[in-house]
């Protein structure tokens, strides 16, 4: 059984590397984003219970998982289900680089066009991962990796073997 928990300034490669956990290892998938915000414009997070419901969902339904995301209020509710831990600490100027490149997420966007409108603000959000302050932020990644007392790993690029 693995339960594995990935997190990381957006654009890190949470999404990739998960892909190719449950692929390498048959894992079913949460990508946070598609449970943390209400179907809204402009978009708006969820309650936190109701993400929490979510997650206790998937997690029950599913034995060995791959949950990823940047949010650590919503990762502390699996924190306590997870056997790993591995946190994406790319270099800023990276995660840029990822999310200039990106595919399209059909699951996040309706169009290939609607998800390059909000690049610039998503590379805005990037950049400011080191100086916020929020569950988003660097600070609170490294609090959620240094108390944690399970299997943990910190990569720093995307060059890996899974």
């Amino acid at each position: 059984m693995r339960r594995i928990l990935i997190f990381g300034n957006s654009g890190s490669g949470k999404s990739t590397l998960a892909r190719e956990l449950c692929l390498k290892y048959t894992l079913a998938h949460l990508d946070l984003d598609t449970i943390a915000w209400l179907p809204s414009s402009p978009p708006s997070r969820k309650q936190l219970v109701d993400s929490q419901q979510d997650i206790s969902i998937f997690i029950k339904s599913n034995e060995s998982w791959v949950i990823e995301g940047c949010y650590s209020d919503l990762l502390e509710i699996a924190i306590p289900e997870s056997t790993e831990i591995i946190f994406m600490n790319l270099p800023v100027d990276a995660c840029i680089n990822n999310a200039r490149n990106r595919p399209w997420e059909p699951h996040k966007y309706a169009t290939r066009d609607a998800q390059d409108a909000n690049l610039g603000m998503l590379i805005d959000w990037i950049s400011q991962y080191p100086e916020r302050e929020d569950t988003f932020s660097m600070a609170a990644h490294n609090e959620l990796y240094e108390k944690y007392a399970g299997r943990k790993r910190v990569l720093t690029s995307n060059e890996r073997n899974t």
